[in-house]
């Protein structure tokens, strides 16, 4: 019996809220279609929220209803997380109404929306980088923001994934034994992020790459790129002397040196 009753006054429930939802359909009093979809939204109720601030943008373009129907329209697509449609209609808002109270907090939004389309960092990184442009772009033209410490962390967390990618890139290089490409990589992958945590790996897997392609190379090559990797060797070793994988690094320059020295003295065994 007392599920009975909770069915009944759920149903009873249901039943006005879709009144009151019908009603503000059906009204043609564009406050009270605002004020009820202004109620939804911050239940939040989006799937009635959204249909009447639409019909709002037609009804209300040139009054004064139009600017905050606009604004909770726009946040409503971030609020479902639409973010794609989102980030759009959030710019849109902050260039049509730039002198609008919600002006900063839109176009921060906006920046956000592709912030939260940024894959992970296997996949293509067009959106992180665009992410990356548009926090820039919210900071220039709001410079006394107080988002300025969340925009950079954003940005720095950003800047990771598309490092880890540059990263992950040269790697393949080196585990497919594409070995002059490795090399080449993580050299552009040092002066792409001459900061970041992976500096001695990269140095290191720089050396390693130079190894295994003289090791490797056909004889009139070899010298030239033993010599390669002596000099990756060398600038391994200045830059990290105490690394953890210096026993490595002096295998591989010992087995260089002695390339170098068969190639340049033939009887050499």
């Amino acid at each position: 019996m007392h599920h009975r009753k909770l069915l009944f006054l759920f149903l009873a429930i249901t039943a006005v809220s879709c009144s009151d939802f019908n009603k503000a359909v059906k009204s043609t009093d564009k406050q009270y279609k605002y004020t009820k979809a202004v109620e939804y939204f911050n239940k939040p109720d989006y799937d009635r929220a959204m249909p009447l601030f639409e019909e709002l943008l037609g009804l209300t373009r040139g009054d004064t209803l139009y600017e905050p129907v606009s604004y909770y329209y726009a946040k409503g697509y971030y609020g479902t997380k639409d973010y794609i449609l989102g980030s759009y209609y959030l710019e849109n808002f902050a260039k049509t109404f730039p002198n609008s109270v919600h002006a900063e907090e839109c176009s921060f939004l906006a920046a956000y929306c592709h912030y939260k389309e940024s894959p992970e960092f296997e996949l293509d990184q067009t959106d992180t980088q665009q992410a990356i442009d548009k926090l820039e772009l919210f900071m220039v033209r709001y410079p006394e923001t107080t988002l300025k410490d969340s925009c950079n962390g954003l940005i720095d967390g950003l800047r990771l994934k598309l490092e880890k990618k540059d990263y992950a890139s040269a790697y393949q290089y080196l585990r497919t034994r594409n070995y002059r490409s490795a090399s080449l990589a993580f050299a552009d992958f040092l002066r792409k992020w001459p900061n970041s945590d992976r500096r001695e790996e990269a140095y290191f897997n720089i050396l390693a790459a130079d190894h295994d392609l003289a090791v490797n190379s056909v004889e009139n090559r070899k010298a030239e790129r033993a010599e390669a990797g002596i000099r990756s060797f060398n600038t391994f070793a200045d830059a990290f002397p105490e690394s953890k994988r210096m026993a490595q690094a002096r295998a591989m320059l010992r087995d260089l040196n002695a390339q170098l020295q068969r190639t340049s003295d033939p009887s050499t065994p």
